[in-house]
Parts: structure tokens; C-alpha cells; sequence
């Protein structure tokens, strides 16, 4: 995120002697993206921060997939993944994975209970809130969030969650980085004018978090040789979050979903006004409400499509969503719509839809350009009829 921010205590110049009041020398740290060929962030610590005392196996939760064959659209009812009674669950643990390729996993977990501390150092991390708010702590600083917040976590950025009650969190793991769309964006990395969110709607950590603590457990996300995903136990001598200050473009942030300034048209506007991020082989989209195509003969619910290219999930978060009616879908659930295979509205939504002059809706989509599997978690949620839909019958 090409956009400098300066928290906390640094020296007036990079890479020098800094200490504090009684002559101690800082450890600097420099984070950075692409062997340092990208953005970056100067973190001061009071600690050296490459001081493990202990390395042991992390048994991650269950992340095979299996194919989506025979190929067909699924309907992934994800609140009936977690039970009304369901209690301490946090949201690096609990998460249960629904889709995922060798590009990105999407997980979904609903917690009431503080994470380990964990870092992700495959990819960044992409986290909605469908409800709840709370805090994330991180090497950076506190990172507040709320229902409707993008929670973006770069890189190997140490973190824990600490949920205010319970939140429903869907987590989008990328084995890249995750950035607004270039196309939002100036050589240099401003926003420019006709992006449907700035800088201002942008939100990084305030003051740091200074903790003086000793053999701090650390839970680690990485790659193996074999491009499989693999965890460690990593114990620190001294507690992360020692840091004094830091700059740079490279720091968590939240984004609001109310600050998404929607793209519309005299005819129906196709998904990549909807776009917010991007990562290598997705992107992210936000459908929010507003109002809809004013042609006196348009129709406003999507065209019947084939994204040759890609697999679509959408997460339906809120409101009404016209063109899924009849199909079984509501809130917290998820289509599955495999390239391959063209989709669109329910027939009875096209008509219904004519003279409507805006939406009352809220969905995150993912398109991903390579095919997606099914998790645990998405097998678990399938309803197994939402295929039939359009039809209203299956072959027998």
C-alpha cells in the first residue's frame, strides 16, 4: 500500500544509531515485499527480534480440498457451519475452509475467543467481517475493526485477534500480496479520481503496542518445498510487540464496505466496477446498495453469463438480493458458479426486476482464474440442490 504513514518513535535518518533515554541501541528491522524491490516498512524494536528459543511442528487444522466433479454451481450455507452454541473458538484456529486453489483459500469461522499469536507467511490475508467488531493486535500497533471492515494483514505480519464478543469472520488467504486494483491507481500509487474509495477511507494502526514479556509462542503459516502449506511453533525470547515505532508503505489497514463509493450506468454495469482488491490469479469485488441501471428499457438484475476465465463465489452479507429469489439463497450463504458452466438469475427474478430503481444489497465476490476445490468446511455446507434451480427439477 503506497501510502506513508509514520507511527510511533524513528530516527531522523534510516539505518543509523538509534537509542533510547538511557543509551540502549534499537534493533531496526526492514519489511519488505519483492526482495525489497517493492513497499517496505522500518520497524524499531527494543528487543532483537530474531530471538527464538524454541521450534516445534503446528498441526494446521484440515486444508485438503477435493475437486468440484462432476462440475456443477453449489449453494455453501455457511452459518450452519457454527451452532449458536458454539464457544471459544478464535479466529486463526477456528477457521474452517470452505474453497480454496494453489492461489488463495477462503475460510469462515465464527469466534468468541482471543487467537494465539500468528503470523501468515504465505501470503496476505484478507479478512471480512460479516458482524462483531473488536481488535487486532499487531507488531505495528492496534488495528480496530467492525462489521463491514476489509481487514488486510500483509505478509508474515505477527498478529492476534481479540474478538468483543462473538464475530462472524471470512477469511480470504492469498498466496500473494492483496492490493487495491492497479487500474484504481497512479504510477506513483495515489488513488485516482475515478476510484470508488481513497486514501481517507483507508485505516492503519495507531500507537504501538509495547509489551515486556518473555517466551511468547508464535504460530507460523509457511510453504514447504513441495508448494504444500505447512506450520510451526515459533517460541520468541522476547515478547513481538516491542516495537517503538516504524514507517513506511507496508502496515495492516481496515477498509469499510459503507466507504465503497459504487460504479453505476444507464444499462447494467458489468462485475469489474465492483472490484476492490486484487491478488495474483483473484480479485475481490463488493456488491453494496445502490442505485440501478435508468435506461427506460433496462433490466436491472445481471445478463445470464459465462466468465470463461474463472471460478465466482459470492458471499451474500445483507439485504435483498433480487436475483438469486427462488434459489434457496440468503443471508450467509455462499454460490459457487465454476467456469465451465454459465450463470445468472433465477428466470422469475428477470422480470420482476423490470422498473426497479435501486438494490438493497450486500455480497463480497471472489473470481479466481484457476478452479477452486472444495474444503472441509464447503463440503460440509453444500445444500446439493441448488444446482436443479434453474430447471425446478433434476433428472432422475
Amino acid at each position: 500500500m503506497a501510502h506513508y504513514r509514520c507511527v510511533g518513535e524513528v530516527p531522523d535518518k534510516r539505518h543509523t544509531q538509534f537509542r533510547d533515554s538511557a543509551g540502549r541501541l534499537r534493533y531496526e528491522e526492514l519489511m519488505g515485499e519483492e526482495g525489497f524491490s517493492s513497499d517496505s516498512a522500518l520497524l524499531y524494536h527494543r528487543t532483537v527480534p530474531s530471538a527464538i528459543v524454541d521450534s516445534a511442528v503446528w498441526d494446521l487444522p484440515a486444508h485438503s480440498t477435493a475437486p468440484n466433479h462432476p462440475l456443477k454451481p453449489r449453494h455453501l450455507r455457511l452459518h450452519e457451519l457454527f451452532t449458536d452454541d458454539a464457544r471459544h473458538v478464535d479466529p486463526v484456529t477456528g477457521r474452517r475452509l470452505v474453497l480454496g486453489n494453489n492461489d488463495v483459500r477462503i475460510g469462515y469461522v465464527v469466534a468468541d475467543a482471543v487467537s494465539p499469536y500468528y503470523r501468515n507467511a504465505i501470503g496476505d490475508e484478507c479478512v471480512y467481517v460479516e458482524s462483531g467488531h473488536g481488535t487486532v493486535e499487531t507488531v505495528f500497533g492496534e488495528l480496530p475493526y467492525r462489521t463491514g471492515d476489509f481487514v488486510i494483514l500483509p505478509r508474515a505480519t505477527t498478529h492476534r485477534w481479540l474478538p468483543d464478543g462473538s464475530s462472524r469472520l471470512y477469511a480470504i488467504e492469498g498466496n500473494s500480496h492483496i492490493a487495491p486494483a492497479a487500474r484504481y491507481l497512479s504510477r506513483f500509487g495515489q488513488f485516482l479520481e475515478h476510484a470508488p474509495y481513497c486514501e481517507r477511507d483507508l485505516h492503519g494502526p495507531g500507537s504501538p503496542i509495547l509489551v515486556e514479556d518473555k517466551d511468547i509462542e508464535v504460530l507460523v503459516k509457511h510453504r514447504a518445498a513441495s508448494g504444500g502449506i505447512i506450520g510451526t511453533r515459533l517460541v520468541y525470547a522476547d515478547h513481538p510487540f516491542d516495537v517503538v515505532g516504524w514507517d513506511g508503505c507496508l502496515y495492516p489497514y481496515t477498509f469499510n464496505v459503507a466507504d465503497f463509493m459504487p460504479i453505476t450506468g444507464k444499462i447494467h454495469q458489468p462485475p469489474p466496477v465492483h472490484q476492490v482488491f486484487e491478488g495474483d490469479n483473484f480479485v475481490v469485488c463488493a456488491f453494496v446498495p445502490r442505485k440501478v441501471d435508468y435506461h427506460p428499457l433496462s433490466i436491472p438484475v445481471p445478463y445470464y453469463h459465462s466468465n470463461v476465465d474463472s471460478d465466482e463465489v459470492m458471499f451474500y452479507v445483507g439485504g435483498d438480493y433480487a436475483a438469486r429469489k427462488g434459489s434457496g439463497i440468503g443471508i450467509g450463504s455462499i454460490s459457487l458458479h465454476p467456469g465451465g458452466y454459465a450463470h445468472g438469475p433465477q428466470p422469475a427474478a428477470v422480470e420482476a426486476s423490470i422498473g426497479v430503481e435501486s438494490v438493497d444489497e450486500l455480497a463480497v465476490m471472489i473470481d479466481t482464474f484457476r478452479p477452486l476445490e472444495l474444503g472441509e468446511g464447503g463440503t460440509a455446507a453444500d445444500d446439493g440442490v441448488y444446482a436443479w434451480t434453474w430447471a425446478g427439477r433434476k433428472l432422475e
